[in-house]
């Protein structure tokens, strides 16, 4: 009886040894597959805002400049969709220059107004009882009777002319300040000899003139006619140095689209030192610079 009872006690063991065994077995699987499963568990995809899909669209490229404009969003969109070979920063600049629309379609007041940051073109306007501040007239021995530009320019341009005649060039002013009224009979005449289309290629429409500025200034060496100045030595002259008396070749080459009209080698416009050498060395127009080194677009 004691051995049988002994072997019934031994046999009793191994079923719990083996039922233990199993459930830990059960237990550790257990652990393991959800382990597995917390594993693979995937974070829920997160919605966008309807905002946030149209910086998408744009290669979240406001994180990546600073003259992004999120009130032109849905302008930067539409010039994209129209636009599909630029890039993303092509675009932002030039819906920063009003490039997405029309000129003369809807224009804005000019801003910084008595300052050399005035932008007037075919999107911003002068108000026709528009005089600027301290207009001073250039002395004659550096422009025709009468021509008239703001003090800084007027002073920086006598100073570059001055410059010039020690080399024997003779830069001179023949087109300074007009009024508005002398931009609306000018312009007229235009008109009237070439059409309003050809017109608007080379003139400003009244308040649309930067002449208006007092900061504009044509040129020309008093012998050749002021359309041929490109071919003049004062012309290669104002090339190398007039940027280090605040001025820039206003309507370059191979930039019409940006500045809305043909080259022009006699226009000038004074913007300063610092940024006339900054758009020259970068090979950009007053329109560029304004849209991507201010916050005046």
């Amino acid at each position: 009886m004691i051995k049988l009872g002994d072997k019934m006690i031994k046999k009793k063991r191994k079923v719990k040894v083996k039922k233990t065994s199993y459930f830990l077995l059960l237990g550790i699987t257990f652990l393991i597959v959800i382990l597995i499963l917390l594993g693979n568990k995937k974070e829920p995809v997160k919605t966008l805002s309807p905002e946030e899909e149209k910086y998408q669209k744009l290669d979240n490229i406001q994180t990546k400049i600073d003259y992004f404009n999120k009130n032109y969003l849905d302008r930067y969109l539409a010039y994209k969709e129209k636009n599909k070979g630029l890039s993303t920063t092509q675009i932002i600049k030039d819906v920063n220059m009003n490039l997405d629309q029309e000129w003369y379609q809807n224009p804005s007041p000019a801003k910084n107004l008595n300052t050399p940051l005035v932008l007037v073109n075919k999107y911003y306007y002068l108000e026709d009882n528009y005089i600027p501040d301290n207009l001073e007239e250039i002395s004659t021995q550096y422009a025709l009777k009468g021509m008239q530009l703001v003090k800084e320019a007027k002073d920086s341009f006598e100073e570059l002319a001055k410059e010039a005649r020690k080399e024997d060039l003779k830069i001179i002013a023949m087109s300074t300040y007009r009024s508005y009224d002398y931009q609306v009979n000018l312009y007229n005449q235009y008109v009237k000899k070439d059409g309003q289309k050809a017109a608007d290629t080379y003139s400003g429409r009244p308040g649309h003139s930067e002449h208006q500025t007092g900061l504009a200034v044509d040129v020309y060496n008093g012998v050749e006619n002021y359309t041929n100045f490109e071919k003049t030595e004062e012309y290669q002259w104002m090339q190398k140095h007039a940027h280090e008396y605040g001025f820039i070749v206003r309507f370059p080459k191979e930039k019409e689209k940006e500045t809305g009209y043909e080259f022009e080698s006699w226009h000038y416009r004074y913007v300063g030192k610092e940024i006339a050498s900054y758009i020259k060395e970068n090979n950009i127009t007053l329109e560029e610079y304004i849209a991507t080194k201010t916050k005046d677009w």
